[in-house]
């Protein structure tokens, strides 16, 4: 992979952040590029990260004061994190290459204190460029990035998303397009006509916000 994948500040979470971020935990954290950006709009106390790719976890170090290093679906991270005691945990373009990434989830919830938020994206199967592909072409070959990253093992729309987001039990908040298209952009009419039912179809990415009750 390269610099660029693990080393992109995702800025589309930052309105989905709570107010308060004392304590998160970075799943597939990268070179830590987002756990220093939510650094720089939240007092962090503690920032966790976890990293399979060496290099990575390595650079990671200079942002998070603890980084797991290894498969997070192997990886007993939560034995060095009190229950209710994170405000954020970030799963961004990772739970699709987890083998069960449900369990990863239920694994996470109990992790965060009340209102403490789990901000999920990933790829959306539904896209209409894919489907397109798929039934003009018959064309589902794996990819070194993208939608069919060969990688990927899981796949999802925005209601399987969801599903994840919440199956540990947390409250959903929103779930949206995480690039959202703005004017003169023609999918921006689109989604006005349509009163946001083609997101379902032109988004590339889910984001799902999901909140620990209160």
């Amino acid at each position: 992979m390269s610099n660029r994948y693990f080393g992109t500040p995702r800025r589309e979470i930052l309105p989905a952040l709570p107010t308060k971020v004392s304590r998160m935990l970075d799943l597939g954290c990268g070179t830590g590029a987002t756990v220093a950006l939510v650094r720089e709009v939240r007092a962090v106390a503690w920032a966790g990260g976890v990293e399979l790719d060496e290099g990575s976890a390595k650079q990671a170090e200079t942002v998070c004061d603890r980084v797991f290093m290894g498969d997070a679906g192997n990886e007993p991270f939560e034995r060095a994190i009190a229950p209710a005691s994170l405000d954020l945990v970030l799963c961004l373009d990772v739970l699709e290459h987890l083998a069960d990434p449900w369990t990863m989830v239920r694994r996470l919830s109990p992790l965060l204190s009340p209102g403490g938020r789990l901000i999920v994206s990933v790829p959306n199967i539904r896209n209409w460029k894919f489907l397109w592909r798929l039934a003009t072409r018959g064309d589902f070959h794996y990819r070194d990035a993208g939608l069919l990253d060969r990688t990927h093992l899981r796949f999802f729309v925005r209601q399987t998303a969801i599903e994840l987001a919440t199956c540990g039990g947390l409250h959903l908040l929103s779930a949206a397009n995480a690039q959202p298209f703005v004017f003169p952009d023609a999918r921006y009419l689109l989604r006005l006509a349509s009163g946001g039912r083609s997101d379902e179809l032109t988004a590339k990415q889910w984001l799902v916000v999901a909140e620990q009750k209160t």
